[in-house]
């Protein structure tokens, strides 16, 4: 199954979360400080919120959730046939997971991931030298 992920920047995780979850009529899947995921199953759609004061209602990125990494590597190698620079990410930990992922950017800057979960972390970064160099996401949170 694939879904399109939508990361939202927000003010206020709180406040957030208790308007998507009323909006969506679903709890998050998941919950940490700054950040939060919704898995919702109609319209099939994954919300990421992550809080990023002073930037709430923007773009974050844009992303399509894949079932298996064999999936994203076959997407890496379609959009290197289409021409696309990619950005690969094997095995990298963020936004609270371990994931194989691409990135993309569209033509008005847009950045898009294709990805899968690999395991649940209990940190936003793997570490802090990853951390530092790229920023997860464009995700403002600071690593533990």
């Amino acid at each position: 199954m694939s879904r399109i992920q939508l990361a939202l920047n927000v003010d206020d995780i709180d406040a957030a979360i208790t308007f998507y979850s009323k909006l969506f009529n679903t709890e998050p899947a998941k919950v940490k400080p700054g950040y939060a995921n919704f898995a919702i199953a109609e319209p099939p759609l994954k919300l990421v919120l992550l809080e990023n004061p002073g930037q709430g209602g923007s773009l974050n990125h844009l992303g399509v959730e894949v079932e298996s990494s064999d999936r994203v590597h076959a997407e890496i190698s379609r959009l290197t046939n289409e021409g696309m620079f990619t950005e690969e990410e094997i095995g990298t930990t963020c936004c609270f997971a371990t994931q194989d992922k691409v990135w993309v950017t569209g033509p008005g800057g847009e950045r898009w991931e294709v990805y899968t979960k690999l395991a649940d972390s209990d940190t936003f970064f793997g570490s802090a030298p990853e951390a530092e160099e790229n920023r997860c996401c464009g995700a403002d949170v600071s690593a533990p």
